[in-house]
């Protein structure tokens, strides 16, 4: 679990990082490099899940040694199935990382959204539904590692 007791905010209670993979941690299907070694070492914090379409099929072969539960999502109304996802784990617990329009509904409704533009860039609706926005996935990782630079990024 990580607490971050935000002045002018909210006290976060997180248990579960949540995370697209294609756009978000991933580029052609390939995970990012830095990313497994920062989900190694969150994993002992947080439960990690990966929710994606797998659209090129690498998804189970590239997280086989990370802990983590990854969700393949059914074609078509991903954003309903990601946000219903983080409603079932409780949002008041879950961060969530993404870049995609379909990701928007997921960041709202989660007790911290945090919008990564990268490669594939992001979506304006991922953008305005995210609590903060990184330039990469690693910056978004090292975040959480370091809760005090999301304390300075949301205290009034």
């Amino acid at each position: 679990m990580i607490e971050i007791d935000i002045p002018g905010y909210e006290k976060l209670h997180l248990e579960h990082v949540v995370l697209d993979y294609n756009g978000t941690m991933a580029v052609d299907g390939k995970l990012i490099p830095g990313v497994k070694e920062r989900l190694l070492d969150l994993a002992k914090k947080l439960k990690v899940h990966v929710l994606t379409a797998d659209t090129f099929g690498r998804v189970v072969k590239e997280l086989s040694d990370v802990p983590c539960k990854v969700y393949i999502l059914r074609s078509g109304y991903e954003d309903i199935g990601k946000m219903n996802y983080v409603k079932e784990l409780s949002t008041c617990n879950c961060v969530v990382i993404g870049n995609g329009r379909n990701d928007a509904m997921m960041l709202k409704s989660a007790a911290l959204g945090i919008a990564v533009i990268q490669e594939e860039g992001a979506s304006i609706q991922a953008i305005t539904a995210a609590d903060i926005v990184t330039t990469s996935i690693l910056f978004a990782l090292d975040l959480l590692a370091n809760p005090l630079r999301i304390k300075a990024t949301l205290r009034l």
